[in-house]
């Protein structure tokens, strides 16, 4: 039998991703299917690794943290909606508006990802160890997959 905390923890990276690739595939500035393709698979991946790791190393914490990490990426790609349900009336899909959607999202994040970790009575280097993540990840979406970053 699946627990509540898995059940929750299926549909909230469920929701996320179908919320994530909407608003990747309504933004003009991915030129191609793959910059997509790569966009959402360097996020997701930034997600996979902090699962597998709880998985690996929590033990009986894992499934209840995961849960509520599933919710901090929930949360992160619904305040992607606006900018979702503006492209889709032709309201606005702009850049600037897109990139606000990004910085309010991953702030968003931030701050209960952090509280996820705090709820769950884990160390703080959970924590440390997300942003690290998220810091590569913001890192190969600009130099990789839209090139803004060049070396």
């Amino acid at each position: 039998m699946l627990s509540k905390d898995i059940l929750l923890f299926f549909f909230y990276f469920l929701l996320s991703t179908l919320f994530t690739w909407w608003f990747v595939v309504l933004c003009p500035s991915y030129v191609s299917s793959e910059q997509m393709i790569l966009s959402t698979s360097i996020a997701g991946g930034k997600w996979m690794l902090q699962i597998l790791a709880a998985f690996l190393f929590m033990k009986d914490k894992a499934v209840s943290f995961v849960k509520n990490i599933g919710f901090v990426c929930f949360v992160g790609s619904a305040i992607l909606l606006p900018y979702v349900i503006s492209a889709l009336t032709g309201f606005n899909k702009g850049p600037v508006f897109f990139f606000l959607s990004l910085v309010f999202s991953v702030v968003t994040m931030i701050v209960i990802y952090r509280n996820a970790v705090l709820k769950s009575q884990l160390a703080m280097g959970w924590w440390y160890f997300w942003l690290f993540c998220l810091a590569i990840a913001i890192s190969l979406q600009l130099t990789v997959v839209f090139k803004v970053v060049q070396f």
